[in-house]
């Protein structure tokens, strides 16, 4: 294999946050363990926080942005600067740099916080770079293609002065403002186009809307995301009711999933927290929806969730990338349902491993959960089983390890 244990092959990854935050630190974390685990060297870049994980390299680490945090007027400018390009960072990257010589750097969310100012200075020392898009930043200033709870793609064709029109970031005129000069110098410096020599892309979908606002495919490769299936144990009893779990956000469906479970009368439990969930908790008492609020659950709690419901629901309405949440489900034994957005059908083989439903659509998603719980238990229990076998050879880490050192081969890392 090629690149396994050759004792001086080292990877620089690089993240932002060097704690566990979401899904794209998730990956960067579960990558760097399992490079580790083949007998790579590997040394983390990112910016100190104080939930940091201890790290020999936190030396490297650059100072700490955080928007939102009340701060003096020259201070906020001096961060607007350092959001767009970070000299700080590229200082630290150099010194690090010179004392590692990395064979290749992976970088992951960059934007904001370390700025891909970082890659100008790989790119001058001789270092290939790649970069997992784990949202759509190469395209949307705003990342998500979402305004107003609504799929979005006005800046598409260059319009990107819609990020300040629209007040994007947060509803603020100010930090939609740094956003909008962020995108602008970074464009006109080609910092990502022309500084990252391959993107990794979790989704076919991604790859798709990318190549539609203008990325070359050949500077792509889709590497689909990973969960080893070994950790997760599909020894369940179902019990009577449908699951979501993550984050209690707007563009999640949440509204649209209460009313369904309402209208087909299923049994929902939502685990997770987030800015909807007061407004959700009053929606479920107007509704006289059958809805537990389980909060934040994680580890053997949230396995044994899962693996006791009927099936996962993922009722999305914004360009969802690769959630990992739909691979865990299936490592678990159970079927999704999940809405029919981004890169979620890809995840799913309607009838065999889970359904879909037609994104926002309350009446098709209460017909999806009827269907699913008309099923005989024995019929969701196949479907799990069939997800778990089809993420056993294509969602495996083995698989995401392979195509990920073939893709570094590729660029002359070893």
């Amino acid at each position: 294999m090629a690149g396994q244990g050759s004792g001086n092959s080292r990877l620089l990854a690089i993240n932002n946050y060097f704690y566990r935050r979401g899904g794209a630190e998730a990956v960067f974390f579960d990558h760097m363990k399992m490079f580790g685990d083949i007998g790579w060297d590997v040394v983390p870049f990112a910016m100190q926080h104080e939930d940091n994980e201890p790290s020999p390299w936190s030396d490297y680490f650059v100072s700490e942005i955080e928007y939102g945090r009340r701060t003096s007027p020259l201070r906020k400018v001096v961060q607007a600067a350092s959001v767009i390009y970070s000299r700080e960072a590229q200082r630290s990257v150099g010194r690090l740099i010179q004392r590692v010589r990395p064979s290749i750097a992976h970088a992951h969310n960059v934007y904001h916080h370390l700025s891909p100012a970082i890659f100008s200075t790989l790119k001058s020392a001789g270092i290939p770079v790649v970069m997992t898009a784990h949202d759509l930043k190469l395209a949307c200033p705003s990342y998500k293609m979402l305004r107003d709870g609504a799929v979005c793609e006005d800046c598409r064709g260059g319009h990107v002065y819609n990020v300040l029109r629209h007040r994007c970031i947060k509803g603020e005129l100010a930090l939609s403002a740094v956003v909008l000069a962020e995108t602008v110098v970074h464009r006109a410096l080609g910092l990502y186009r022309n500084q990252v020599d391959r993107v990794v892309v979790p989704s076919k979908f991604y790859v798709e809307k990318l190549v539609e606002w203008g990325w070359p495919r050949e500077r792509m490769a889709h590497i689909p995301n990973f969960v080893d299936v070994e950790a997760y144990s599909d020894k369940w009893s179902e019990g009577d009711y449908f699951v979501f779990a993550g984050r209690l956000a707007p563009e999640k469906g949440l509204a649209t999933l209460v009313r369904a479970a309402k209208a087909s009368n299923q049994r929902l439990v939502i685990a997770g927290t987030g800015p909807e969930e007061a407004g959700l908790r009053q929606l479920v008492a107007e509704t006289g929806a059958d809805v537990t609020f389980a909060g934040y659950l994680s580890g053997q709690a949230l396995h044994r969730l899962i693996g006791e419901s009927r099936a996962l629901i993922l009722p999305s309405e914004w360009y969802e990338n690769a959630p990992i949440s739909v691979l865990e489900a299936y490592a678990l034994g159970r079927p999704v349902i999940g809405a029919a957005i981004g890169g979620i059908p890809e995840m799913i083989r309607e009838g065999e491993t889970g359904m879909t439903a037609i994104s926002g659509d309350v009446e098709d998603l209460a017909r999806a959960l009827a269907r699913m719980a008309a099923l005989p238990v024995a019929a969701r229990a196949s479907m799990g089983a069939q997800g778990r076998r089809w993420i056993a050879s294509e969602f495996s880490a083995a698989a995401y390890r392979e195509r990920t050192l073939q893709l570094y081969a590729a660029l002359g890392a070893t």
